[in-house]
């Protein structure tokens, strides 16, 4: 008896560890939407404002709707598409379904950044401009397989003589298909859609490089996010999303018990209000109510129009909508998540950008590879607020000044908690402390930490000295059994949240994590570090050229700097929008704004040759592998 008992106490804690693996991050998730502050490492008090602010957010919306819109019909156009090749598949002789069912197999089987490469080059060879309309192909192609896969079984289990006995006694093939065939087959063409919804629903990555300006879906939406951290608006999203499809789940695998009038009575239950598919289609008609909704909102009348291509999270919507108000110029604006994304789609002319916000080392290559047009300073007359020492360092990336405005610029520094360290810090040497064992993060990126192992020794950061790297390479190996973690926005929650004594992190992000935790304090190293400056740069093939310049120069206006600065946190290099600053203590920070002494040992990133960067990486490499 015991025995049983033991057995029986073992299954329900293995299931309960299952129950919760599966359900904890989804109930964090939950957790995190009610949550007042921004950080994760944070309880702000609780709050509903996040699911109010995602019903405000066009963005968000519309992009949760174009994510609907996309898996919906890729998933029907997919099923009867796939339902036919099936049927076509099974009429064959042995020896050609094989071969055909092969075939058919490989796109589940292949990766999925092979077929979205390949479906972006296809549809460029093409001349099909990348948008709504090529990432919808894109979800119907690599559904297809998917609903065959679970429409094939089906056929194979339907009998063919029944078919046959139909047409003999008269039917029409389409007539018998649709009495005989396809009662038998239905479960496998629903549990296709099904299947077909959930991939496309799901998909980031074929979506990612099939995707044009002005589109974007959830996932595209989230990723682009990535180096601002995502925002609570997210988790409130995704909140509803769950309840709804445990909604969804509850109302499918429950029904009703039929009483005894039931029995004595049949229009009685029919009588009675379906419950169950009411739900359902309630629920469909809010979405598809909303998606009209965000799509009339997002609709623009205007001819006129720019397209942009920035950051993620780094320019102020409300800025935008200004914009648009005052201009009657349209902004098309999509967003990405690193320099090294955002090049080849400039690169390959595959999509006709107006305006473009790269870093200085990534404006170089650019100016290098003849990418850019130079700019119309007439139609900018608002350059004249930047600060001329920032229109100086440019000229290190960008010689002349001919192409690029400066945006936002920082630094990268240390970020370390007054209660956690012996004493002030002023050196990357820290980094290296067996005192801090554990307690230090370190940038997941081969530049920033190459730049701190060459600074450290006194060498340039845009080193090509082979000695000079290897020592770099040897002082980040010795240091990586100290290091707790390299991250890139997780260092701002995990200082935040006191999980670490030292960080390497950009001023801007500092700033907001002093916000939150008064006992972090942030320095730039005696060494020296790395100032970096993010400017507006218009592409040689844009289409907008002068709605390019008219937006550049409205955002060089000392009330549009502001407005930026405020919702970003990145130090604006707008000499006259800094004077707007109310909050004299951010106004005046060496944090936001440091002085010629604290940058007087720092450099901005050189471009330094696809040969060289390759060798960075292969030293990366062993740094991370050792």
């Amino acid at each position: 008896m015991n025995r049983k008992k033991t057995h029986f106490m073992g299954r329900k804690i293995y299931l309960g560890l299952i129950l919760f693996l599966l359900y904890a991050p989804i109930g964090t998730l939950i957790i995190l939407s009610f949550n007042a502050s921004k950080s994760r490492a944070k309880w702000g008090g609780f709050t509903g404002k996040w699911y109010i602010s995602l019903f405000q957010d066009n963005a968000i919306m519309n992009a949760l709707y174009t994510t609907l819109i996309i898996a919906f019909v890729s998933a029907i156009a997919a099923t009867v598409i796939g339902t036919a090749a099936s049927i076509g598949i099974h009429s064959m002789k042995s020896r050609a379904r094989t071969i055909c069912m092969g075939i058919t197999n490989i796109p589940m089987l292949n990766a999925d950044i092979v077929t979205g490469i390949s479906l972006m080059l296809l549809f460029i060879a093409c001349r099909f401009t990348l948008g709504f309309s090529t990432i919808l192909l894109a979800h119907i192609t690599f559904n297809i397989p998917y609903v065959i896969l679970s429409v094939m079984p089906k056929l194979r289990q339907t009998n063919k003589r029944t078919y046959e006995a139909a047409l003999d006694l008269g039917a029409s093939p389409v007539y018998a298909f649709f009495k005989v065939v396809f009662p038998d087959i239905l479960p496998g063409v629903v549990s296709g859609f099904l299947m077909a919804f959930t991939m496309s629903l799901d998909d980031f990555i074929i979506t990612h490089f099939t995707k044009g300006p002005g589109v974007d879906t959830l996932s595209t939406k989230i990723y682009s996010e990535v180096r601002k951290g995502i925002r609570p608006e997210m988790y409130a999203l995704s909140t509803l999303l769950f309840v709804t499809v445990i909604l969804l789940m509850i109302l499918i695998n429950t029904s009703p018990k039929e009483s005894k009038n039931d029995r004595k009575d049949p229009s009685a239950k029919k009588r009675r209000l379906p419950v169950r598919q009411v739900i359902p289609v309630t629920l469909i008609l809010l979405i598809v109510g909303g998606g009209i909704f965000y799509r009339v909102q997002g609709t623009s009348t205007s001819n006129e129009q720019v397209v942009v291509y920035n950051w993620g999270e780094y320019l102020d919507p409300e800025a935008i909508e200004l914009f648009e108000k005052e201009t009657g110029i349209d902004v098309v604006y999509e967003e990405y998540e690193t320099n090294e994304i955002m090049y080849p789609k400039i690169l390959s002319h595959a999509i006709s950008y107006d305006v473009v916000c790269p870093s200085d080392y990534m404006i170089q290559r650019m100016i290098e590879n003849d990418l850019l047009a130079e700019i119309n300073w007439d139609n900018v007359p608002n350059i004249k607020n930047i600060d001329p020492t920032y229109m100086e360092q440019s000229k290190s990336f960008d010689p002349e000044n001919k192409y690029s405005v400066p945006y936002c610029f920082g630094t990268v520094g240390i970020l370390y908690n007054k209660t956690m360290v012996d004493e002030p810090i002023d050196s990357w040497n820290v980094l290296w402390d067996e005192t801090y064992k554990d307690n230090i993060l370190m940038q997941d990126s081969v530049r920033d930490a190459f730049a701190v192992a060459l600074k450290r020794r006194g060498y340039s950061l845009n080193s090509t000295e082979v000695g000079e790297l290897t020592q770099a390479t040897n002082d980040l190996i010795e240091q990586k059994p100290l290091v707790q973690a390299y991250v890139i926005d997780q260092v701002r929650d995990k200082m935040i949240g006191n999980e670490a004594a030292i960080g390497v992190i950009y001023s801007g992000e500092a700033i907001y994590t002093q916000r939150e935790n008064h006992d972090l304090e942030y320095v730039i190293p005696k060494e020296g570090s790395n100032v970096w400056i993010d400017s507006w740069v218009i592409p040689k093939n844009a289409e907008n050229k002068e709605n390019a310049e008219a937006f550049i120069n409205f955002l060089c206006r000392p009330d549009i700097a502001l407005m930026n600065f405020e919702f970003i946190t990145y130090s604006t290099p707008n000499l006259e929008g800094r004077k707007l600053i109310e909050d004299e203590d951010i106004r005046n920070s060496r944090i936001a704004f440091p002085t010629g002494e604290d940058l007087e040992n720092c450099e901005t990133f050189r471009f330094l040759g696809d040969d060289v960067d390759s060798y960075y990486n292969e030293l990366w490499n062993k740094v991370k592998s050792s």
